[in-house]
């Protein structure tokens, strides 16, 4: 151990080529190390971060190459669905009556009740519709008198109609006559196009004024 201490001893640091042989393997030793410290830091950590990111990269690629490859396969039956969806649309908007048709649909309500014999109390249209996004909806308070099947087979009549038709707010009490019958009937109609441009202007000037 003695003779190992006594090689550090008196050590010139100008001249390490005359050291003895352990600090001079040290000293190298040390200097490889510092290299290596050297390189990493000043090196190897960019590229190793930059194949870290490659690898994510790559892993991201993968996945939507695989969710690209499943929508390619299903390509034909999303088009199938799509078609489905916009005839089953149009059949549903069909179902809505334009601006000229509200007045014949509101007749038919009223022809509903008197073909079963009922007896209309109330029958009075909201004094304007309220607009949606690309329909319209009126609002009816009906008030029908008459016997418990009769009442029953109206709301079935109306369930049956060629055009939509809802009943709200359904109530039914006892009177003199029978039952009566308070409900909120609501029709639709779609709006046309220059009504669906206003619709959205009127929009937009409200989202605007709220900025």
């Amino acid at each position: 151990m003695n003779q190992l201490v006594e090689q550090f001893k008196n050590l010139n640091f100008k001249d390490p080529g005359a050291w003895p042989p352990l600090p001079k393997a040290l000293g190298l030793l040390g200097l490889f190390l510092a290299i290596l410290v050297g390189a990493y830091y000043g090196d190897w950590e960019g590229q190793l971060q930059e194949l870290d990111d490659g690898r994510v990269r790559e892993r991201n690629l993968k996945d939507d190459y695989v969710k690209k490859k499943q929508q390619a396969i299903n390509l034909d039956l999303h088009r199938q669905q799509l078609r489905e969806i916009d005839s089953s649309f149009g059949t549903l908007l069909k179902q809505l009556p334009n601006r000229s048709q509200m007045d014949a649909l509101l007749v038919d309500i009223n022809q509903a009740g008197l073909g079963r014999g009922l007896q209309f109390d109330l029958f009075k249209p909201a004094p304007a519709e309220t607009a949606r996004d690309f329909y319209a909806e009126l609002p009816i308070q009906l008030r029908v008198v008459g016997g418990y099947h009769d009442i029953g087979q109206f709301a079935s009549d109306i369930g049956q109609l060629s055009r939509i038709v809802t009943l709200n707010d359904l109530s039914i009490a006892m009177s003199k006559d029978g039952l009566t019958m308070d409900t909120v009937a609501k029709t639709f109609r779609y709006l046309d196009d220059e009504e669906v441009a206003t619709q959205r202007k009127a929009a937009a000037k409200a989202a605007k004024g709220k900025k």
